[in-house]
């Protein structure tokens, strides 16, 4: 393979936050890749028979290790049938780093425990040995190998915290050949804004992680001066009726000697982890118990060595007449040490503890990645995962690489059940039919956190209808304030039937509907002048499926409205104040090809076009010293093909370079032989 420009590609599971075992004696606790596949619907499919027969996932990662007994065998009748070693190619795509072997046993694992399509093959693709990096090419050339080997599923769990048009272009190829592509969203969060390529991707499903069924899936959040810190509930810890607030204050050790000089009534009291006297046993329960006695209202436990930890109050040294009181996290020890260092000034947090396995993850990479489509597209079980890990053992993680894999897994289910099915309407049962994801309040995560919601198996395999788009964006303005969407409504078997439909979004949106030929024809009205991005969805229950659709709403003060004469985009701006400048971005969806023109009052900007394609046109509109936003969007399908040629823009930099040296270089020779 050529040699390319290296990007710094970093797996999933390096850049997130990842759980480490770091157990006392007493904390030992035991996790199955089971608490996640049944919450997610896996068994009543399997009951009729389902498991993933017949159907090739490519794992695009670190490889993986096929001498486990639950990924047992190489070749035709192995486990994991094909790939290639792309780092060593004449040797086998054998994991040496593990991540690759966890995401291949959360889709197929077929021993001690069992993955969401336990009886699907794997095709693995060894892109990096460690994780820490690999070339687009590497990834690009992965995609298409899976083409060749013809893979029905590609999972790939890792990525870039931007765009990558290389990375983009082999999905959508892959995409093109009908090979269904699932992504993780990345290990970027709370922040939003942090989808990278190839999640960022249109077409493909992005994934986000939630929190897991399991006992511990208490799940805490960690806010102080308003910044968001990763926390794990202590097992055994009470869980919160509503937030607890106080100062922080440091406690040492949490030994009743480090606190009885500080005054720590109604604090949230933060301490190391173990003792500075070497064989000491400072069990979590003693911590607990002697900062509640002291009157902390919480406690923040940090991490002795680097990584964080799951701990537990109950246990065979606590004593039958211990009752944990308040409260209790462990954080990583980098995070606790940062904490401190603060604490040199007055300090507030904020902690909740509450039981929720579909809370969304504190690391889970969050949207908007553009005003004209939503990521992640849905979200699934991606912290405290155990599945399986290189040399046969199995290993307790989190990250967004592992919810990918559970979606993938889910893929190969309704594949087998239904293998005509093509990859958009696959898209469309999985992402369509999920659960809603809400706070330990009620509050449901907004759609750049949660996408459409949480998957669920049951509900997609039984679904009767596909529908799409599976979400869309509607943009009002103060000179279009109503606007029409369809909805195509497939069905699988059997007729339409009764359909119940409902919207629910902003109240100043009004919203009617009526059924024609199976398409559901939708029309908003807005009112007022409340401008700004809102969010809401539509509701379609039909026999006894709820289908959930997404709404990004745009209300804006301005406008801009795009037609097409020719091979020419026209351009009109409006807006009911003055306005002196705007900026337009025309994106082409099909490939990312971006271009920005301008315009004033006097100047009508217009734009040549190359190929057909839906044009995405973002404008930024000056007017009386403030900018302001403008969408539209047009789709293309009159260029012919012989306009359909390669611009010089499409040509990387350095080549463009190359090829004016050249035709400098043959002039001057001319003039030397004419000479």
């Amino acid at each position: 393979m050529k040699s390319s420009i290296i990007f710094s590609i970093t797996f999933v599971v390096i850049s997130s936050i990842i759980v480490s075992q770091f157990f006392q004696p007493e904390n030992e606790i035991s996790t199955y890749i089971e608490n996640s596949v049944p919450y997610v619907g896996t068994e009543i499919p399997r009951t009729d028979g389902l498991d993933g027969s017949g159907v090739k996932v490519a794992v695009i990662d670190t490889g993986v290790d096929f001498n486990h007994p639950d990924l047992w065998g190489w070749g035709p009748d192995g486990k994991v049938i094909g790939g290639y070693n792309f780092i060593q190619t004449n040797q086998l795509p054998m994991d040496k780093n593990g991540h690759g072997t966890k995401v291949a046993g959360i889709i197929a694992a077929d021993g001690s425990i069992l993955g969401i399509a336990p009886k699907a093959k794997i095709l693995a693709y060894k892109v990096s040995e460690d994780g820490e990096g690999v070339s687009s090419e590497l990834i690009s050339g992965a995609i298409e190998k899976a083409i060749e080997d013809e893979a029905d599923i590609i999972n790939i769990s890792l990525g870039v915290n931007r765009t990558n048009s290389k990375i983009d272009s082999a999905v959508n190829y892959a995409l093109e050949k009908g090979i269904f592509v699932v992504t993780a969203a990345g290990n970027d969060g709370p922040e939003l804004k942090t989808i990278g390529s190839p999640g960022r991707n249109f077409e493909s499903l992005t994934v986000g992680a939630t929190y897991n069924n399991m006992t511990s899936s208490l799940i805490a959040t960690l806010e102080i001066d308003e910044i968001q810190y990763t926390a794990i509930p202590m097992v055994g810890a009470p869980k919160t009726d509503k937030p607890v607030t106080g100062k922080i204050i440091f406690g040492g050790f949490g030994k009743i000697t480090d606190l009885e000089n500080l005054d720590v009534k109604d604090s949230i009291l933060i301490v190391e982890r173990g003792s500075d006297i070497e064989g000491e046993l400072l069990f979590f329960s003693i911590k607990e118990k002697n900062a509640a006695d002291a009157g902390a209202k919480a406690l923040i436990v940090y991490n002795s060595e680097p990584g964080i930890f799951l701990g537990e109050l109950i246990h065979e040294f606590s004593g039958p007449e211990y009752s944990p009181q308040i409260p209790v996290v462990s954080i990583d020890r980098e995070e606790g040490l940062e904490i401190i260092e603060k604490l040199k000034s007055d300090s507030d947090g904020i902690m909740n503890l509450f039981y929720n396995p579909d809370f969304i993850a504190h690391f889970s990479s969050r949207g908007p990645v553009s005003p004209f489509y939503m990521k992640p597209d849905m979200v699934a079980p991606g912290a405290y995962i155990n599945t399986t890990q290189i040399g046969s053992s199995y290993n307790f993680t989190s990250g967004t690489s592992f919810a990918a894999p559970h979606v993938s897994g889910a893929a190969a289910l309704l594949l087998q059940n239904n293998p005509e099915l093509e990859n958009h309407e696959l898209k469309s049962l999985l992402v369509t039919t999920v659960k809603p994801v809400s706070n330990a309040y009620g509050k449901e995560f907004s759609i750049h956190e949660s996408g459409s919601g949480r998957l669920d198996i049951a509900s997609a395999y039984n679904a009767k209808l596909i529908i799409s788009p599976t979400n869309f964006v509607i943009n009002f303005s103060s000179d279009e304030k109503s606007i029409q969407k369809e909805l195509q409504l497939k069905l699988i078997e059997k007729e339409l039937g009764e359909i119940d439909v409902k919207f629910e979004g902003p109240q100043f949106i009004t919203f009617e509907y009526k059924i024609n030929d199976n398409n559901l024809q939708t029309e908003f009205t807005v009112s007022g002048e409340k401008y700004g991005e809102y969010e809401g969805k539509i509701f379609i229950n039909h026999e006894k499926t709820r289908y959930t659709i997404p709404i990004i709403i745009h209300y804006t003060e301005g406008s801009i409205s795009t037609y097409q004469e020719n091979e020419k985009l026209f351009f009109e701006i409006n807006h009911p104040d003055k306005w002196s400048f705007t900026k337009i971005t025309i994106t082409n969806s099909k490939n990312g090809n971006t271009d920005t023109i301008t315009a004033t009052p006097d100047k009508k900007p217009s734009m040549k076009i190359y190929e057909n394609s839906e044009y995405w046109i973002e404008a930024k509109i000056m007017s009386d010293g403030n900018t302001t936003d403008a969408f539209d969007l047009i789709k293309i399908n009159s260029i012919s093909e012989k306009t359909e040629i390669i611009e010089l823009r499409n040509i990387p930099e350095k080549q463009i370079i190359i090829i004016i040296s050249i035709i400098v270089v043959v002039g001057i020779i001319g003039l030397i032989i004419r000479k």
